[in-house]
């Protein structure tokens, strides 16, 4: 007999119904109208008309809010590489993702590159609804489309020595002019352990809103942990390495006493400058309680035991 196990965040499917913008979305791209959409979307990444978008969604990831609208989400990013502000969606059109590959080397079996189409027909799509917390104390709900990281994690093969899981984005400064800054300590890097990256909620992004992602969100692919706070979801991945050494993330070298290697959600544990018991929701302003892990403790507070003396909540 089959025994499905209730998960931490799940709740009845009609209150993780997303709200009516993002229906009319998915039934605009299922139809003839979304075909349409799908063909002048689907060269950047070198697919077929129809393209993989949307993709099935996956109903163990549900939610207990709406679905950010697009027109919140979309417009309020956080991508250093195209400026400070959170309007970045205007200066991140001239990121160009076609061609783009993604490097897998350090501790495998064999060091391999490989394009982002070829990438997503191994790998296959999935649709999944994440909460999504920034460590300034905003959240949004989003529904991503892509795999699970342990998915290419597989693929690399990695060798016995290897602990961590390496992350880094493209390095052009004549497309990217926030890369011209040179205080910050270019290119953008993140990590995680080996374990962390095969928990089952580590997921690799193409898509958003069933279509493939916008250049603001960190086209063509990014990372999404939602356990986690929002800068360690890599935007842009164009290398992934597997080493023996915890690698130095961007923010930490930067600031470490305020961003940390792990980065873990917990309200009882404020940032240097501001609380972090609360959060503003994107969409509504509405101001929430924060949750530890971001409500996803169930499926990964296991991943820090014999840990505690490490800053696992900066």
């Amino acid at each position: 007999m089959l025994i499905k196990r209730s998960r931490g965040w799940d709740i009845p499917e009609r209150l993780a119904t997303p709200e009516s913008v993002f229906l009319d979305r998915r039934a605009l791209l299922g139809g003839a109208a979304g075909l349409v959409a799908g063909s002048l979307l689907a060269p950047r990444l070198g697919l077929a008309a129809a393209g993989p978008y949307p993709a099935p969604r996956n109903e163990a990831y549900t939610l207990d809010r709406a679905v950010t609208p697009e027109r919140y989400s979309g417009d309020y990013n956080n991508f250093y590489e195209f400026g400070t502000a959170k309007t970045v969606l205007p200066a991140a059109n001239a990121l160009k993702t076609d061609p783009w590959t993604v490097k897998i080397d350090g501790l495998v079996e064999k060091p391999f590159e490989i394009g982002v189409d070829e990438l997503i027909r191994k790998a296959g799509l999935e649709e999944r609804l994440y909460r999504h917390r920034c460590v300034e104390a905003w959240s949004m709900a989003v529904p991503w489309t892509g795999f699970p990281l342990a998915k290419l994690v597989a693929m690399a093969k990695p060798a016995s020595g290897a602990k961590y899981v390496q992350f880094q984005t493209f390095l052009d400064k004549a497309m990217a002019p926030g890369q011209r800054a040179f205080f910050y300590p270019w290119p953008y890097i993140e990590g995680l352990t080996l374990a962390e990256a095969t928990n089952d909620l580590a997921f690799m992004v193409t898509g958003v809103y069933g279509k493939p992602l916008p250049n603001q969100f960190g086209a063509p692919i990014r990372l999404a942990l939602p356990w986690k706070y929002g800068f360690k979801s890599i935007k842009s991945i164009v290398k992934v390495s597997f080493t023996a050494e915890r690698p130095k993330t961007f923010w930490e070298g930067l600031q470490a006493s305020e961003y940390g290697f792990w980065a873990n959600v917990n309200p009882a544990v404020p940032h240097p400058r501001w609380s972090q018991a609360s959060e503003r929701v994107l969409g509504t302003n509405e101001r929430v309680p924060t949750l530890i892990y971001n409500g996803y403790g169930e499926q990964v507070a296991g991943l820090y035991k014999g840990l505690e003396k490490e800053r696992l909540f900066v």
